[in-house]
């Protein structure tokens, strides 16, 4: 019997959505900072097995006053998981209360598919507090079981990937046994260098930015393996250019330095980046630029 699903994580900005998604994949699929709304588009990350395949889907945290049009396009594509999930893992953490999350948990009430409740990021907290945590979620009789984990330090992974076996339907080969994401290289790219760009600034210029490809040409010939990428940075206003490239240009000169080196990393080839800053005018509430930057279908 072979067993395949959508397993769809679900949470809100912070949670450690990314960070689980990781740990079950055993990689770095996806990016992850402190800095809540790094995950700006659903991702699938695939698992594979002789006898099962797991498609794993990050999603954005969910916003519930949305300030953009992105982020209200952000949301949408999370309720969106809702149609095509075989399994829903909802994550929590210490911090939050069941009142946090009314407004979805009265939408996950109609999904009619196992739903696990994920309380991430026990590390930080004493095993009392955790059971009490885990308590109050229990008490709406809305998730077919309950973990503790760590995300973070990989504590409790075991248990939850047995949990999300025991809720997989029966089901055939969704992707290719050898196929790790449903994403190309270009798209993995764009997001390294905005992971970089979420630690080396700061306040509202991560959020302003968007990466896009220009150029991605493999090496031939005489270049051997060096794979030429030429990427421009969108931000929503003038006054922000000058705040990324820095004085005298080194702001941005560390941001491609540190972007090449894990590009190279993910690529497992040598790099030459280029990096170039546009200003798009409010680009996060443009339907158009939405669109270009796929946020919207």
């Amino acid at each position: 019997m072979h067993k395949s699903g959508f397993v769809n994580i679900l949470g809100r900005p912070n949670a450690g959505k990314s960070t689980l998604l990781n740990a079950m994949l055993g990689e770095q699929m996806v990016i992850v900072s402190p800095k809540p709304q790094t995950t700006r588009h659903r991702i699938l990350g695939i698992l594979n097995g002789e006898d099962y395949q797991i498609i794993f889907s990050d999603t954005p945290g969910v916003i519930d006053k949305p300030a953009y049009k992105m982020q209200e396009a952000m949301s949408e594509s999370v309720y969106q998981t809702f149609e095509d999930a075989d399994v829903i893992l909802y994550l929590v953490t210490p911090d939050e209360s069941p009142e946090d999350h009314t407004e979805i948990f009265n939408r996950l009430v109609k999904v009619k598919v196992p739903k696990l409740l994920i309380l991430n990021k026990v590390d930080l907290i004493n095993p009392q507090k955790a059971r009490e945590c885990i308590a109050l979620y229990q008490a709406l009789g809305l998730f077919d079981a309950d973990l503790m984990i760590s995300a973070k330090e990989k504590a409790g992974i075991g248990s939850l990937m047995d949990e999300i076996h025991k809720a997989l339907p029966e089901g055939p080969e969704y992707f290719p046994k050898d196929q790790l994401s449903d994403r190309h290289e270009r798209f993995f790219v764009t997001e390294l260098v905005r992971e970089q760009i979420l630690q080396l600034y700061h306040q509202e210029i991560p959020y302003s930015c968007e990466v896009s490809i220009e150029e991605y040409r493999e090496g031939e010939g005489n270049e051997g393996n060096i794979t030429h990428i030429r990427a421009i940075i969108y931000v929503s206003r003038k006054s922000q250019k000058p705040i990324l490239i820095g004085k005298n240009g080194e702001a941005i000169k560390q941001l491609g330095i540190a972007s090449r080196e894990a590009i190279e990393k993910f690529l497992d080839a040598r790099v030459h980046l280029e990096l170039f800053v546009k200003v798009r005018d409010n680009w996060r509430d443009d339907e158009r630029a939405l669109k270009e930057f796929g946020y919207r279908n």
